[in-house]
C-alpha cells in the first residue's frame, strides 16, 4: 500500500510540475545542415524556412547548441545514447557500429510506456567503414586497405538495425529502399526491406505523419532523421521553383532541400494539431554537425561529393572540425505546454541533453550513466546557471572543451583559447592572456579523456583535418 501511495504521489507531482500527462516527443535530426540555414538564426536572407522559424519563435531557440562530433555516426550515437560516444569507442565513422550493449533513448522510453518509432537515416549498423568491427567480427576478410559494402553479410547487420534497438515502428532508409515495420498506407509488417517511390524527404515526412496518426493515443517518441541536405543533392521541381536560378547550383539545391524539410515540419505540426497533441508534444530540431564546405564552397558540377550548399555562418570551420563551424548547429526546443514562447537561450547545451530531457519529462529517474542534463528547468527559468560546467570534444587529432564562454581548442600542435560569446569568437586567440585558465581547462580535458574507452596519453596529430586548420587558422591568431 505504501508503495502504491508513493507512486501516486510521484505521478501527482509530475503532473503538477509539467501541468499534464507525459508529453509526446519528436526529435528531428537533419544531416550536414549548417548553423545559418534556418531563417530564425538571422544569418542569411535566401533561406525560406517559415515553419522551422515558427517552431523557434513559438518555442526556445538555443544559440549555443552543440553536436558531440563533427561527423555523422558519432554524432548520432551521442544523441541516441545520451553519452559521449568516445565512452564506448565510436570516436568516428571508421571504427565500429553503435555497440549492442549501449542503451538508446528509445529503449529507455519503452520502459516508460512510450510507443517508439523512427524514419530516415540510421547509419549506426556495421558498414564498410567499420574497420575495427570488421577485423574483429569478420576475420575471414583479412586486413585490407578498403572494404566493400557487400563484404558484410546482412544477417550480421540485423541486430544493429533500428527495429532491434528499441523502435517499435521503423521506416529506416535513405532514398527508395526502406527497412520497415509498416507502410505509408498503414499496414503493419514484419521488419523487411520495402520499395517506396517518391522524393526521399517527402517520404520520410510521410512516415512520421503516418506514425503520429496511428499512435495518437499518447505517449509516443519519434526520431525523424532527415537525409538532407546531405549529398547526393536532390529536390523536386516544386521545391526548386521556390528559388531563383541565378545562384550557385549547389546552394539552390540545399535551399530546396531545406524547404522540403520545412514543409515537413509544417505537416508534422498540422498533424499533431489535428489529433489534439500539439500542445503536449516536445519537438526538438537539431542538425547532426556543421556543413561540409570543402574549404572553398566550390559549385562543382553534379550532385555528389563536395559542398552540400549549406553554410556555417558566422562560425569558422566545417564538418570534420571541432571549431564552431563543425559542431555548433541549429538547435530548437518547442513545447507549448511546458516552455516559454520566443525565448533565446545563449548558454551552452549539447545533443547529449536530449536523452536526459526526454527521460525525465517521461517520469524516469535521472540515470547516472548519462552525460546530458534535463534542459527544461533551464529553459523555463527555474534554474539560472549553465547546464554544464564543461562540454568536451575529441575527434581525430583534435581536442576541445567549453567552460562558460571560453573554449579551449587543441589541434595537433596548434593551441587556442577563444571567447566564443563575442563577435570575434574564433578569430581572436586569447590564450596568452589566460594561462591559469588554460591550465585548468587542460586538466579537466585530460581527466575526461581518461574515462574514455581509448584514452590518449598525448594530444593527437593532425591528419585529414590538417588542410582545414591551415586554411581557417593560418596563423596563431
Amino acid at each position: 500500500m505504501i508503495r502504491i501511495l508513493c507512486c501516486l504521489v510521484f505521478v501527482s507531482l509530475f503532473s503538477w510540475s509539467y501541468g499534464q500527462e507525459k508529453p509526446n516527443i519528436i526529435v528531428i535530426y537533419t544531416d550536414d545542415q549548417g548553423y545559418a540555414d534556418i531563417g530564425a538564426n538571422g544569418q542569411v536572407t535566401d533561406i525560406k524556412t517559415p515553419n522551422i522559424d515558427a517552431l523557434a519563435n513559438e518555442g526556445v531557440r538555443l544559440t549555443s547548441g552543440y553536436a558531440t562530433a563533427p561527423q555523422c555516426m558519432p554524432s548520432r550515437a551521442g544523441l541516441l545514447t545520451g553519452r559521449y560516444q568516445q565512452r564506448f569507442g565510436l570516436d568516428h565513422n571508421g571504427l565500429i557500429p553503435l555497440p549492442l550493449d549501449e542503451i538508446l533513448i528509445s529503449q529507455r522510453l519503452q520502459k516508460q510506456g512510450y510507443t517508439t518509432g523512427m524514419a530516415g537515416k540510421w547509419h549506426l549498423e556495421p558498414n564498410h567503414q567499420s574497420r575495427e568491427w570488421i577485423v574483429e567480427n569478420l576475420p575471414s576478410l583479412g586486413v585490407k586497405n578498403t572494404y566493400k559494402a557487400s563484404d558484410i553479410p546482412f544477417e550480421k547487420k540485423v541486430p544493429y538495425m533500428s527495429s532491434n534497438r528499441g523502435f517499435d515502428k521503423t521506416f529506416q532508409g535513405y532514398m527508395t529502399n526502406y527497412w520497415a515495420t509498416y507502410t505509408l498506407d498503414g499496414e503493419d509488417l514484419k521488419a523487411q526491406w520495402i520499395k517506396q517511390e517518391g522524393y526521399r524527404l517527402d517520404v520520410q515526412t510521410e512516415a512520421a505523419v503516418e506514425f503520429i496518426k496511428r499512435n495518437k493515443e499518447a505517449p509516443f517518441f519519434f526520431y525523424l532523421s532527415y537525409y538532407g541536405p546531405h549529398v547526393p543533392l536532390a529536390a523536386t521541381k516544386k521545391y526548386m521553383d521556390r528559388f531563383p536560378e541565378d545562384m550557385p547550383m549547389r546552394r539552390r539545391y540545399c535551399l530546396a532541400m531545406m524547404s522540403a524539410i520545412d514543409d515537413g515540419v509544417g505537416r508534422l505540426r498540422a498533424t499533431l494539431k489535428e489529433v489534439g497533441k500539439l500542445d503536449n508534444t516536445i519537438l526538438f530540431f537539431i542538425s547532426d554537425n556543421g556543413a561540409p564546405l570543402k574549404l572553398h564552397m566550390e559549385d562543382a558540377p553534379g550532385v555528389g561529393p563536395g559542398w552540400d550548399g549549406s553554410l556555417n555562418t558566422p562560425w569558422i570551420g566545417e564538418k570534420g572540425m571541432i571549431s564552431e563551424g563543425g559542431i555548433r548547429v541549429p538547435y530548437i526546443v518547442n513545447w507549448p505546454a511546458g516552455l516559454p514562447q520566443g525565448k533565446v537561450y545563449d548558454r551552452p547545451v549539447s545533443t547529449l541533453d536530449v536523452a536526459a530531457t526526454c527521460l525525465e519529462v517521461a517520469g524516469a529517474k535521472r540515470s547516472k550513466d548519462l552525460d546530458g542534463v534535463n534542459l527544461i528547468p533551464y529553459l523555463n527559468g527555474e534554474k539560472d546557471a549553465d547546464p554544464h560546467e564543461v562540454l568536451f570534444w575529441r575527434f581525430w587529432g583534435q581536442h576541445a572543451a567549453r567552460v562558460g564562454n571560453l573554449k579551449y581548442l587543441k589541434a595537433g600542435d596548434r593551441e587556442y583559447l577563444f571567447d566564443v560569446s563575442t563577435e570575434v569568437h574564433e578569430r581572436k586567440n586569447i590564450i596568452k592572456e589566460h594561462p591559469k585558465t588554460v591550465k585548468k581547462i587542460k586538466k579537466l580535458l585530460a581527466k575526461w579523456d581518461r574515462t574514455l574507452k581509448n584514452p590518449v596519453l598525448e594530444f593527437g596529430q593532425l591528419g585529414n583535418e590538417k588542410p582545414w586548420y591551415e586554411y581557417y587558422f593560418p596563423k596563431q591568431i
